[in-house]
């Protein structure tokens, strides 16, 4: 039999063809895991609130012993463990936290589907609102203590404004570039506090008698101490993730509570047992703008 080509041709032109299969893309298998706190570092918030609540009391109870006009120190103090109370009762009761993604990665298993991981992190933003408001109210008490100018007093708080918001813009860094950049500014504006404090502030106590100045100078070094373990702390923590969130808790905690009600009690007791560091504030403080309409600083018989 002869097969005529032409046919075949013919026919394989009118052949039904097939279309070709669609690739299909899978969703990528998405796990999701959270750095978050556990039973320890939510027991340790509430642990702190008590504490600040109750220091509060009695830093209150100890203004209400003196005049007002001697009550300066006393309302600082009382102040600084209150806002730290509200920010540790909100840590604790679930505000004031926000998780931000701080690893991701995206991969293939061993049978080529993709796989995407993410981590995320608890960034408790309260603490920083916190230490906005009672760091410089800390660092104004040693400053009137040691006498420091108001010159001196205003380079110090903005510097203290500027470490604390540098740091929770550090926290919620996009990349290494950008939280380990404003980690350093943040450092660099604690080394301008370590000098108002370290080297302004002694300068200006020299004058006060040795008792006085052995007391500032403790008390300075004590609070310099302890806040330089805070970037530490923040190093190992937000910034490296070397350690989880409860150790992170646990460790600010012991700071907060050695760097606020601790070092009320020491001011104020030694405050109250020592007339040379006891400011006396008359006209507006005491009488508002009725008497003097000015404030004075200085013994309670003095001009203004």
């Amino acid at each position: 039999m002869i097969i005529d080509p032409a046919a075949v041709e013919a026919v394989m032109k009118t052949s039904s063809t097939v279309a070709p299969i669609p690739t299909v893309s899978l969703p990528p298998e998405v796990y999701v895991s959270t750095e978050e706190a556990g039973d320890v570092g939510n027991r340790t918030l509430w642990v702190v609130t008590v504490i600040m609540a109750l220091s509060s009391l009695a830093f209150y109870g100890m203004a209400f012993r003196v005049p007002t006009s001697k009550r300066l120190f006393h309302i600082l103090t009382a102040f600084i463990t209150t806002f730290a109370f509200l920010s540790y009762f909100a840590m604790a009761t679930g505000d004031g936290i926000s998780s931000k993604l701080v690893a991701y990665s995206k991969t293939t298993d061993s049978v080529g589907y993709p796989v995407v991981s993410k981590t995320f992190r608890e960034v408790y933003w309260a603490r920083y609102v916190d230490w906005s408001v009672t760091t410089p109210l800390l660092l104004l008490d040693l400053a009137l203590l040691a006498g420091l100018s108001g010159a001196n007093i205003l380079v110090l708080i903005v510097s203290d404004v500027i470490m604390i918001l540098t740091g929770l813009f550090a926290a919620f860094g996009n990349d290494d570039g950008q939280k380990w950049g404003w980690y350093a500014f943040a450092c660099i504006a604690f080394l301008n506090i370590f000098y108002q404090l370290g080297f302004n502030g002694r300068t200006a106590a020299a004058g006060k008698d040795d008792k006085t100045k052995a007391f500032i100078a403790a008390i300075s070094g004590f609070t310099l101490l302890l806040w330089t373990v805070y970037p530490i702390i923040w190093g190992i923590a937000d910034g490296g993730r070397i350690v989880g969130v409860d150790a992170e808790i646990v460790a600010y905690a012991v700071l907060d509570v050695l760097a606020k009600p601790v070092f009320g009690f020491w001011l104020l007791f030694t405050h109250d047992s020592m007339s040379s560091t006891t400011p006396s504030l008359g006209g507006f403080w005491t009488d508002g703008f009725g008497s003097e309409g000015s404030i004075r600083v200085g013994d309670a018989d003095e001009g203004a």
